[in-house]
């Protein structure tokens, strides 16, 4: 499937300068949904979110690549966008420097400060195949 643009006037919500955040479901298997917040970015027309290798969303996409975000406009929840779409890349190599990266733009602080000990973080895109707004 062609990946699905995100209409300009919902941009914004998808900016380094917006602390939105998206609700990221994906599939258990026994085909019950899992939905997390997460921090997000993009890189092109891909969204990307970080996680720990082995936590349930991490377990989930890698066995499942198809998932849902909901981003709400948080100055205004009647204006929000859904995405559809698929896991096309999993990786380790610049996960680190990613969730510092996130960790900046949601808390302002140069490193990510919940890191666990042992902890492997993991990078996510996600291709959009479908999208739905309002608002």
């Amino acid at each position: 499937m062609s990946a699905a643009t995100i209409p300009e006037k919902f941009r914004s919500l998808l900016s380094d300068d917006a602390k939105t955040f998206a609700d990221l479901a994906t599939i258990f298997p026994d085909g019950s949904p899992q939905v997390t917040p997460v921090w997000f970015d993009t890189e092109g027309d891909a969204i990307r979110v970080n996680s720990a290798k082995g936590r349930w969303k991490d377990r989930n996409m890698r066995r499942e690549p198809r998932i849902a975000l909901a981003i709400m406009d948080p100055a205004n929840p009647y204006r929000h966008l859904q995405i559809r779409g698929r896991v096309v890349r999993i990786t380790e190599e610049g996960a680190d420097a990613h969730i510092d990266r996130l960790a900046k733009k949601y808390l302002g602080a140069d490193k990510y400060p919940f890191r666990q000990p042992g902890e492997v973080r993991v990078i996510y895109v996600i291709r959009p195949e479908r999208v739905a707004t309002m608002g």
